[in-house]
């Protein structure tokens, strides 16, 4: 198996809709509205990406009954659309950060970032495709000190996104009222 294959894939999936945005850029001659159908379908697709990055492999990670893949290849999904989507919602954003769109990117960015540094992690402690670490790879207390760094990544992690994801709810929910219902 290709080690680090959903960070190729992530990035060819990039370079790809980067490609578009840049071409729809050459052909009108200007950077894209959030407002626009190219913009919004960016900002649309890219949200739903980061939905499916959290709910599905939450959903999986926590279903003790279900058995819907190897946990690994959920982790790999998790990373894959864990960096397509907030790509996505980037290109969507117009280069402009302000007001509550802004700070949603900003968690946005932040939450990418801890992403990266808890794959590191991770991938520091041996383990089966199952995502089970194996025995014996690691001292004790080297396992303990690993399981303890992904501890507290884990309680910066999950309250970043919750609050990025509070954030976008707040933010779709004013885009609809204000660019929609409101015409």
């Amino acid at each position: 198996m290709l080690r680090g294959k959903e960070l190729w894939l992530a990035m060819l999936a990039a370079i790809l809709i980067g490609a578009l945005y840049g071409a729809v850029v050459m052909l009108t001659k200007e950077i894209p509205s959030a407002a626009d159908l190219f913009g919004h379908s960016l900002g649309i697709l890219g949200f739903i990406l980061m939905l499916m990055t959290e709910l599905l492999y939450s959903l999986r990670k926590r279903s003790r009954s279900a058995r819907w893949g190897r946990m690994s290849s959920w982790l790999e999904f998790h990373i894959f659309t864990g960096l397509v989507g907030p790509f996505m919602v980037l290109l969507h954003t117009s280069w402009k950060f302000n007001g509550l769109a802004g700070i949603s990117t900003l968690f946005t960015v932040i939450i990418v970032i801890s992403g990266f540094v808890g794959r590191y992690i991770y991938t520091r402690v041996p383990r089966t495709t199952d995502g089970m670490i194996i025995e014996g790879t690691l001292s004790e207390a080297a396992l303990r000190q690993a399981r303890r760094l992904m501890a507290l990544w884990h309680t910066v992690h999950i309250p970043i996104g919750m609050a990025l994801f509070v954030a976008a709810f707040v933010h779709i929910g004013a885009a609809l009222y204000y660019a929609t219902f409101l015409k």
